[in-house]
């Protein structure tokens, strides 16, 4: 059973998150304390967390910043904020996903399946020609370059990484980032994948995903 820790400092949320989970077949633990939160998640071992943004002593960016020194656990932001660029800051400290107040139930524990599946599936570093590639963190490292990307570009990436020796049509894209429940598009797979592309071009890689006319795409 998965233990799923809930860092949340309404006792109310905490305590609907908690039942929901524990319906759905996890094992559900509330953190008590915010004064040593990192050191608390340590010695829990939690397989997921669930995170405010605002908790007392250290606000939940800077906690997940903190916690990814020591700590690749996944880390889903839970919060009432609703803007651009605290989603960006919370992805950049290292966060796996991010859902906002008021949240369907059945899309957070939607989204907690598909990160911990994500999770499983990669858990060691892979390598793409010289490249690391981290899906945990969003992150490709080239040497001491590190190159993040969104969660979504991260799904595309790894699709085409896993049938690099193919061509992938655009309707596999949309169908695998649907599974992983981000329901785009076919406008924003073009510009999800635009921009994958310009971030490979940055670091060395312009050629690196090839358009096939009429087919899709395939990673070279």
């Amino acid at each position: 059973m998965k233990k799923i820790l809930i860092i949340e400092d309404d006792n109310i949320i905490c305590d609907e998150l908690s039942e929901l989970l524990e319906n759905a077949g996890y094992a559900p633990v509330i953190l008590k304390s915010f004064e040593n939160s990192k050191a608390e998640i340590l010695v829990i071992k939690p397989d997921l967390i669930l995170l405010d943004i605002n908790i007392p002593y250290l606000n939940g960016e800077l906690l997940l910043k903190e916690l990814r020194k020591d700590s690749d656990v996944p880390v889903i932001m839970v919060t009432s904020r609703n803007t651009e660029a605290d989603e960006v800051l919370s992805m950049s400290y290292g966060a796996d996903d991010y859902i906002t107040k008021p949240y369907n139930p059945t899309i957070l524990l939607l989204r907690i399946g598909a990160v911990l599946k994500r999770f499983e599936q990669y858990s060691d570093v892979l390598v793409y020609r010289d490249l690391s590639i981290n899906p945990q963190k969003g992150v490709l490292l080239k040497e001491d370059e590190e190159i993040l990307l969104t969660k979504n570009e991260m799904i595309i990436f790894m699709y085409l990484f896993q049938n690099q020796s193919r061509i992938v049509s655009r309707d596999e894209l949309m169908t695998d980032l649907w599974n992983n429940n981000e329901y785009i598009n076919d406008n924003a797979l073009t510009v999800n994948i635009s921009r994958l592309r310009s971030k490979l071009k940055d670091i060395g890689y312009g050629d690196a995903i090839e358009t096939r006319k009429g087919l899709g795409y395939i990673l070279l």
